[in-house]
Protein backbone atom coordinates (compact mmCIF):
# COMPACT_ATOMS: atom_id res chain seq x y z
CA UNK A 1 0.00 0.00 0.00
CA UNK A 2 1.36 3.55 -1.14
CA UNK A 3 1.79 5.35 2.43
CA UNK A 4 0.80 8.85 0.45
CA UNK A 5 -2.81 7.42 -0.71
CA UNK A 6 -3.36 7.99 3.17
CA UNK A 7 -4.62 11.75 3.96
CA UNK A 8 -3.30 12.43 6.77
CA UNK A 9 0.43 11.37 5.66
CA UNK A 10 -0.32 15.24 3.97
CA UNK A 11 -1.39 16.25 7.79
CA UNK A 12 2.67 15.24 9.06
CA UNK A 13 4.42 16.63 5.87
CA UNK A 14 2.75 19.88 6.33
CA UNK A 15 2.69 20.26 9.29
CA UNK A 16 6.13 19.59 10.79
CA UNK A 17 7.41 21.19 6.87
CA UNK A 18 5.81 24.58 8.15
CA UNK A 19 6.80 23.68 11.88
CA UNK A 20 10.38 23.56 11.19
CA UNK A 21 10.51 26.06 8.46
CA UNK A 22 8.80 28.73 10.82
CA UNK A 23 10.75 27.72 13.35
CA UNK A 24 14.09 28.10 11.97
CA UNK A 25 13.39 31.33 11.15
CA UNK A 26 12.70 32.71 14.59
CA UNK A 27 15.32 30.34 16.79
CA UNK A 28 18.46 30.02 16.20
CA UNK A 29 19.49 26.29 15.03
CA UNK A 30 21.71 26.90 12.59
CA UNK A 31 19.94 25.56 9.81
CA UNK A 32 19.00 21.99 11.19
CA UNK A 33 14.86 22.96 11.25
CA UNK A 34 15.50 24.81 8.04
CA UNK A 35 16.65 21.42 6.21
CA UNK A 36 14.17 19.48 8.38
CA UNK A 37 11.49 22.03 6.89
CA UNK A 38 12.46 22.06 3.17
CA UNK A 39 13.19 17.79 3.43
CA UNK A 40 9.49 17.72 4.70
CA UNK A 41 7.80 20.40 1.77
CA UNK A 42 9.73 18.44 -1.09
CA UNK A 43 8.68 15.54 0.18
CA UNK A 44 4.83 16.60 -0.03
CA UNK A 45 5.37 18.40 -3.52
CA UNK A 46 7.23 15.11 -4.80
CA UNK A 47 4.95 12.87 -3.55
CA UNK A 48 1.39 14.59 -4.95
CA UNK A 49 2.45 15.87 -7.69
CA UNK A 50 4.32 15.59 -11.22
CA UNK A 51 7.59 16.89 -11.07
CA UNK A 52 7.39 19.91 -13.65
CA UNK A 53 4.31 20.83 -10.79
CA UNK A 54 6.62 20.42 -8.00
CA UNK A 55 9.27 23.59 -8.94
CA UNK A 56 6.00 26.13 -9.33
CA UNK A 57 4.32 25.00 -6.12
CA UNK A 58 7.03 24.97 -4.03
CA UNK A 59 8.04 28.87 -5.18
CA UNK A 60 4.17 29.60 -4.48
CA UNK A 61 4.81 28.00 -0.87
CA UNK A 62 8.16 29.84 -0.21
CA UNK A 63 6.89 32.90 -1.83
CA UNK A 64 4.22 33.24 1.06
CA UNK A 65 6.93 32.12 3.33
CA UNK A 66 9.24 34.87 2.56
CA UNK A 67 5.87 37.82 2.49
CA UNK A 68 5.44 36.50 6.39
CA UNK A 69 9.12 36.90 6.64
CA UNK A 70 9.12 40.67 5.58
CA UNK A 71 6.28 41.68 7.62
CA UNK A 72 7.26 40.55 10.80
CA UNK A 73 10.86 41.76 9.98
CA UNK A 74 9.92 45.27 8.25
CA UNK A 75 5.94 46.07 7.93
CA UNK A 76 4.37 44.46 11.12
CA UNK A 77 0.78 45.56 9.55
CA UNK A 78 -0.28 42.20 8.95
CA UNK A 79 -0.99 42.51 5.30
CA UNK A 80 2.12 40.72 3.86
CA UNK A 81 1.53 38.06 6.15
CA UNK A 82 -2.20 37.24 5.04
CA UNK A 83 -0.73 37.33 1.67
CA UNK A 84 1.69 34.85 2.76
CA UNK A 85 -0.35 32.63 4.57
CA UNK A 86 -3.03 32.51 1.81
CA UNK A 87 -0.39 31.53 -0.59
CA UNK A 88 1.22 28.58 1.26
CA UNK A 89 -2.24 26.94 1.89
CA UNK A 90 -2.82 27.80 -1.52
CA UNK A 91 0.49 25.89 -2.59
CA UNK A 92 -0.77 23.10 -0.29
CA UNK A 93 -4.18 22.90 -1.46
CA UNK A 94 -3.73 22.86 -5.03
CA UNK A 95 -1.22 19.99 -4.68
CA UNK A 96 -3.24 17.03 -2.87
CA UNK A 97 -5.06 14.42 -4.84
CA UNK A 98 -8.85 15.35 -3.21
CA UNK A 99 -10.33 17.05 -1.12
CA UNK A 100 -9.93 15.16 2.36
CA UNK A 101 -5.72 15.21 1.52
CA UNK A 102 -6.04 18.94 1.25
CA UNK A 103 -8.10 19.64 4.21
CA UNK A 104 -5.58 17.43 6.31
CA UNK A 105 -2.59 19.28 4.66
CA UNK A 106 -4.33 22.67 5.25
CA UNK A 107 -4.78 21.79 8.98
CA UNK A 108 -1.01 20.33 9.00
CA UNK A 109 0.60 23.83 7.79
CA UNK A 110 -1.92 25.98 10.46
CA UNK A 111 -0.95 23.99 13.04
CA UNK A 112 2.86 23.84 12.26
CA UNK A 113 3.28 27.08 12.05
CA UNK A 114 0.84 27.65 15.33
CA UNK A 115 3.40 24.97 16.96
CA UNK A 116 6.30 26.57 15.92
CA UNK A 117 6.30 29.55 18.46
CA UNK A 118 6.67 26.87 21.04
CA UNK A 119 10.46 26.91 19.81
CA UNK A 120 10.99 30.42 21.56
CA UNK A 121 10.14 28.78 25.13
CA UNK A 122 12.87 26.30 24.62
CA UNK A 123 15.59 27.43 22.46
CA UNK A 124 17.32 30.44 22.11
CA UNK A 125 15.47 33.46 19.91
CA UNK A 126 17.40 34.90 16.48
CA UNK A 127 19.02 38.56 17.27
CA UNK A 128 17.21 39.98 14.08
CA UNK A 129 14.28 40.05 16.09
CA UNK A 130 15.62 41.16 19.59
CA UNK A 131 16.59 44.04 17.15
CA UNK A 132 13.62 44.74 15.41
CA UNK A 133 11.49 44.57 18.57
CA UNK A 134 14.14 47.23 19.93
CA UNK A 135 14.41 45.57 23.23
CA UNK A 136 16.97 47.08 25.14
CA UNK A 137 15.55 50.37 26.92
CA UNK A 138 16.87 53.81 26.00
CA UNK A 139 17.95 54.61 29.76
CA UNK A 140 20.39 57.70 31.44
CA UNK A 141 23.09 54.89 31.22
CA UNK A 142 22.97 54.69 27.93
CA UNK A 143 23.09 58.32 27.29
CA UNK A 144 19.39 59.02 25.38
CA UNK A 145 18.59 61.40 28.54
CA UNK A 146 17.91 64.22 26.20
CA UNK A 147 16.02 62.16 23.55
CA UNK A 148 13.49 60.84 25.89
CA UNK A 149 13.13 63.94 27.94
CA UNK A 150 11.94 65.53 23.94
CA UNK A 151 10.04 62.38 23.27
CA UNK A 152 8.40 62.32 26.53
CA UNK A 153 7.54 65.92 26.00
CA UNK A 154 5.23 65.12 23.09
CA UNK A 155 2.44 63.71 25.49
CA UNK A 156 -0.62 65.23 24.79
CA UNK A 157 0.42 67.55 22.01
CA UNK A 158 -1.57 67.80 18.87
CA UNK A 159 -0.18 67.18 15.26
CA UNK A 160 -0.81 65.61 11.75
CA UNK A 161 -0.42 63.05 9.59
CA UNK A 162 2.07 63.34 7.00
CA UNK A 163 1.09 59.77 5.52
CA UNK A 164 -1.46 57.18 5.95
CA UNK A 165 -0.73 55.40 9.87
CA UNK A 166 -1.55 51.92 8.94
CA UNK A 167 -0.53 51.37 11.54
CA UNK A 168 2.97 53.21 11.38
CA UNK A 169 3.30 56.15 9.61
CA UNK A 170 5.44 59.93 9.71
CA UNK A 171 3.54 63.15 12.47
CA UNK A 172 4.69 66.55 12.30
CA UNK A 173 4.47 68.26 15.40
CA UNK A 174 5.51 71.61 15.86
CA UNK A 175 7.42 71.91 12.17
CA UNK A 176 9.22 68.73 13.25
CA UNK A 177 8.30 64.85 11.97
CA UNK A 178 8.42 62.09 13.86
CA UNK A 179 7.34 58.29 13.54
CA UNK A 180 4.25 57.84 15.39
CA UNK A 181 2.09 54.16 15.08
CA UNK A 182 -1.18 54.35 15.91
CA UNK A 183 -3.12 52.08 18.09
CA UNK A 184 -4.34 49.26 15.32
CA UNK A 185 -6.23 52.42 13.97
CA UNK A 186 -6.30 52.99 10.03
CA UNK A 187 -5.76 56.88 10.17
CA UNK A 188 -5.97 58.56 6.85
CA UNK A 189 -2.91 61.41 5.40
CA UNK A 190 -3.51 64.79 6.46
CA UNK A 191 -5.76 64.26 10.09
CA UNK A 192 -4.95 65.49 13.62
CA UNK A 193 -3.62 63.71 16.26
CA UNK A 194 -2.81 63.69 19.91
CA UNK A 195 -0.35 61.98 21.27
CA UNK A 196 -1.19 59.65 24.01
CA UNK A 197 1.57 57.30 24.78
CA UNK A 198 5.78 57.49 24.06
CA UNK A 199 7.39 54.75 25.12
CA UNK A 200 11.32 55.35 24.68
CA UNK A 201 11.44 56.29 21.07
CA UNK A 202 7.68 54.92 20.65
CA UNK A 203 4.90 57.40 20.19
CA UNK A 204 1.24 56.67 20.27
CA UNK A 205 -1.05 58.45 18.73
CA UNK A 206 -4.86 58.86 18.20
CA UNK A 207 -6.97 60.45 15.53
CA UNK A 208 -8.92 63.62 17.56
CA UNK A 209 -12.28 63.23 16.43
CA UNK A 210 -13.79 65.76 14.24
CA UNK A 211 -16.72 66.59 16.78
CA UNK A 212 -14.26 67.85 19.43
Amino acid sequence: MDIFSLSWVAFLLTGFGTLFLIGEVLVNMRGIFGILGIGFIVIYFSAYLEPGTVILMLIIYFVGLLLIIIDGKFVNDGTLATLGLVSMLTAVALAADDFTTGLYAVIGLLLGGAGSFLFLKVFKRRNMWGKLALTDRLTTEAGYNSMNKEYQSLVGQEGITLNVLRPVGTIRINNKDYSAVSNAQWITENTPVLVVQVDGTKILVKEISKDK
